[in-house]
């Protein structure tokens, strides 16, 4: 049996809706999207990406091409899977879920999303800190600091996430308001910066930056040449980091507020502005460092600073407060589902305290690339299970789904049909040492189709 909804006069209150549709009344402008999402995607993994790429070995070719393929198929799975339903539906994943999954199942899971966009939080207050500890002479953590390294570090680290979880606890009002106001500054900064570091490279043409770019590669890679991702790696990679977002359905507690599914195509402005001019821009200050300081370490602060001095540092802070602030949002949700007699306000500043923790250890940053590419294999695939019964079941009745009250607390067919695809892919993962980024649509595609054999095979019975 479905929890009993809190009274109305708590989501009147705060306006956020966490167990029941949004009202028309409480719907928003496109603006609110376009900002959004601009803030969030030209943000503070940007910082860290466009380097890693370069760490990794990235040819220029393969950096320009396959982000702009990977980034378009993003937008569409945001556009065409993710936003009809939240429109239709108007319910946050968590409790669009609880109707399919039962309550005790989708604690499960939000426990385990909740954890991971605390993580990936965490990573983010870590980019601002390195920005604000500049000015305090902290030594900043490097590429083989999994741990912290310095007292300083954790103080900054702390102060800045304490500060970032009490906006994400305001609401998405708040959260949406910070992203309009600082997204148009960061991105002309990251542009900025892009340009900066290019004139640095003093390069005049396609072929003398190609050849610049391979020696950075070679000498961040100790003398090797080559690299560990090619063309379908950074195209795989554009398209599935934010696959819990899109395809995994996490975004439909943000489309939720939206007027009409083409709000849908907002998402652009994170992929364009964000993961494709500001991760190159970042790398052509990772390469510029390189070649004017002989330092391959990608810490994002100091490298802003070289670019674009006291803008720079500032563009760091800000870029990951607006990357942070939406996924502490988000697993505030998350936290506020699995206990729904807590306020969503006080389940966020758990997020936040949690997101926190995790930004004194440097690894999670680091180790963006594939932390991101494992989180998106793992919560992905229960978007699969949303769109399957949304379109199969339902058959896009948001009345059906609202009316719908799970079969049992703990949905086996929702369970073997999520854990079974991603099990796999976690061995070939681990095991075999596959990229993280090739699994989450076949895992996906798996969940879906086994999710509805599942139930039919249950129904026939």
């Amino acid at each position: 049996m479905s929890p009993v909804p809190p009274p109305p006069s708590e989501n009147t209150h705060t306006n956020e809706f966490e167990r029941e549709p949004v009202s028309k009344n409480s719907l928003k402008g496109a603006n609110k999207f376009w900002g959004m999402y601009a803030g969030e995607h030209a943000a503070g993994t940007e910082f860290m990406i466009g380097p890693l790429f370069l760490l990794n070995g990235v040819s220029l070719q393969n950096i320009f091409f396959g982000l702009l393929l990977g980034n378009l198929m993003a937008v569409l799975s945001w556009r065409y899977i993710c936003a009809p339903i939240a429109t239709g539906a108007r319910l946050t994943l968590y409790f669009h879920l609880e109707k399919i999954a039962g309550e005790k199942l989708v604690k499960v899971y939000n426990l385990a999303n909740g954890i991971l966009f605390c993580f990936l939080a965490g990573a983010m207050i870590t980019v601002s800190a390195t920005a604000v500890g500049i000015p305090f002479n902290m030594t900043m953590p490097g590429l083989e600091d999994l741990y912290p390294n310095s007292l300083s570090f954790v103080i900054i680290a702390l102060a800045v996430g304490a500060v970032i979880a009490v906006v994400a606890s305001l609401g998405y009002e708040t959260v949406a308001k910070f992203a309009n106001i600082a997204a148009p500054w960061m991105v002309l900064v990251f542009l900025a910066c892009g340009i900066i570091s290019f004139k640095q490279l003093g390069t005049s043409g396609w072929e003398e930056l190609n050849a610049l770019w391979t020696e950075s590669i070679t000498f961040a890679q100790g003398g090797q040449e080559g690299g560990t991702m090619g063309f379908w790696s950074v195209f795989l990679f554009a398209w599935f980091c934010n696959a819990a977002m899109h395809i995994g359905m996490s975004d439909l507690s943000v489309f939720r507020f939206a007027k009409k599914a083409s709000y849908g195509w907002a998402s652009a402005a994170g992929m364009y502005i964000g993961h494709y001019m500001a991760w190159i821009a970042a790398a052509f200050m990772l390469a510029a460092q390189i070649k004017l300081q002989q330092d391959s370490n990608p810490v994002p602060g100091p490298m802003a600073s070289s670019a674009a001095g006291l803008a720079g540092i500032i563009c760091v802070v800000v870029a990951g407060w607006t990357t942070a602030n939406p996924t502490i949002y988000r697993a505030g949700l998350a936290f506020q589902a699995i206990i729904p007699e807590a306020s969503r306000s006080k389940a966020t500043l758990i997020a936040g305290l949690v997101a926190t923790l995790a930004s004194i250890f440097p690894a999670f940053a680091w180790k963006l690339l594939g932390f991101v590419g494992i989180y998106g294999t793992i919560l992905a695939p229960i978007g699969a299970i949303i769109y399957f019964d949304w379109h199969v079941r339902c058959k896009g009745n948001a009345d059906t789904l609202h009316q719908t009250k799970p079969t049992s607390p703990f949905n086996m067919a929702v369970l073997f049909a999520w854990l079974l695809p991603v099990g796999v892919a976690l061995y070939f993962i681990r095991a075999i040492g596959i990229d993280p980024w090739y699994f989450p649509l076949p895992c996906w595609i798996a969940t879906g189709l086994l999710y509805i054999a599942f139930n039919r095979k249950a129904t026939n019975a």
